[in-house]
């Protein structure tokens, strides 16, 4: 499922160790020179010269890496259909089972960090299908071939070195070691620095084994959302019901109120109440007034550190309370949303009318929702960010 997981979780940690221009990391020209200048840096470093010759001997430049990355796909499908191709049946209940095969694991993890349990077996399941496809690219030559390619050199080349780390740990084999094409290794798909950072040795064997350990790669992935800034026992999503005269104009992650405040205007969780009312929480409409409707309260927002796509954010996050017993959503009846033909030419109307609407490329992102949201107001519609075609011939 590592689409365009992967910039999600690389650029937040980008962001949390601050900006690198690609001017200040070589990157390009001959692959063989590249590779002699990263093991010149290593051994400047104070990494031991015979050990980084071992690292280095057998990297090579990987095509099919560079493939992929071209080609990474992004999440166009709506919610409704993108949860429903995600989340099976088998998916459902193999989670379950896995919760209960596990279930020290998730209570060590419930005790050390505060996280349920359904939060990482989504994670688990979207990621590897539970381990189940990790992802065949050699990972050293992942990551030196993207390093040495100049898209984001200073996404990469830190995590060649973290993986020669690794690899003076025992937790690394270059020839042999395996995963996502960008990079990500084991069961819930982590990158070189990230396991150095947030890596627990679960099992007790004195190495941390992202791709065939559970309890390693569940601690660890557990641990790395804590440093995401996860709050210990606190929710992260609930379905609710929405009162149709809500200004819908201030639904969205853009506008914050406490529970209270939601209740008062007349939110109310579909199953069961809603948490503590001092959180602050958003209301999401993900398809519109007419589709499903969350509340998202603060540790929401932590998985846009894992991964960008709204899509697969809100797809992971409901999967996670489905897995604790959350009933499957009310879709409604959203009105059909537009073509990703007719997206772009949206698009090109709501620039011409000013909005910032970003690239011009048939997808329903951030910058598109929320001018679709302003504009819907300008033109006195209900202004849920939702596009349609109705609202396409208005403009």
């Amino acid at each position: 499922m590592r689409r365009n997981t992967l910039l999600g979780l690389v650029l937040a940690a980008t962001a949390l160790s601050g900006p690198v221009s690609a001017q200040d990391v070589p990157c390009g020209g001959s692959f063989s020179s590249f590779v002699q200048g990263l093991k010149d840096q290593a051994v400047a470093e104070g990494h031991d010269p015979a050990t980084v010759n071992r690292f280095f001997s057998g990297i090579s430049q990987s095509q099919s890496v560079l493939k992929a990355d071209r080609r990474q796909g992004i999440f166009q499908d709506p919610f409704i259909t993108f949860s429903r191709k995600l989340i099976s049946q088998n998916r459902l209940d193999t989670g379950l089972r896995k919760a209960r095969e596990w279930s020290g694991v998730f209570d060590r993890i419930q005790s050390e960090y505060g996280i349920s349990p359904g939060v990482l077996l989504a994670f688990w399941a979207f990621e590897t299908d539970y381990g189940g496809y990790q992802g065949d690219f050699n990972t050293a030559n992942a990551l030196v071939t993207l390093a040495h390619d100049c898209r984001r050199p200073e996404i990469f080349r830190p995590q060649v070195f973290s993986a020669l780390t690794l690899f003076e740990h025992g937790d690394f084999d270059p020839a042999t070691t395996t995963g996502a094409w960008a990079g990500e290794i084991g069961m819930v798909q982590m990158l070189p620095k990230d396991i150095l950072e947030n890596g627990v040795d679960g099992d007790g064997d004195g190495h941390v084994s992202l791709k065939t350990s559970p309890p390693d790669a569940l601690l660890s992935g557990a641990k790395m959302l804590s440093h995401l800034g996860w709050r210990p026992n606190e929710p992260w999503l609930q379905e609710v019901t929405l009162p149709e005269d809500l200004d819908w104009y201030e639904t969205g992650l853009q506008t914050t109120k406490t529970v209270a405040e939601w209740e008062q205007l007349g939110v109310r969780a579909r199953s069961g109440q809603l948490d503590d009312g001092r959180l602050e929480a958003s209301i999401i409409v993900p398809q519109g007034r007419k589709g499903p409707a969350f509340i998202a309260y603060p540790n929401f927002r932590v998985y846009f550190e894992w991964n960008q796509s709204f899509t697969y954010v809100l797809t992971a996050a409901y999967f996670g309370t489905r897995l604790m017993g959350a009933a499957p959503y009310d879709a409604g009846n959203p009105e059909q949303g537009l073509s990703g033909d007719q997206m772009k030419l949206l698009q090109r109307k709501l620039a011409e009318r000013g909005y910032d609407v970003g690239e011009i490329d048939g997808i329903l992102g951030s910058g598109t929702r929320n001018a679709v949201r302003d504009v819907q107001k300008e033109l006195g519609l209900p202004a849920d960010a939702w596009p349609t075609a109705a609202l396409l011939n208005r403009l």
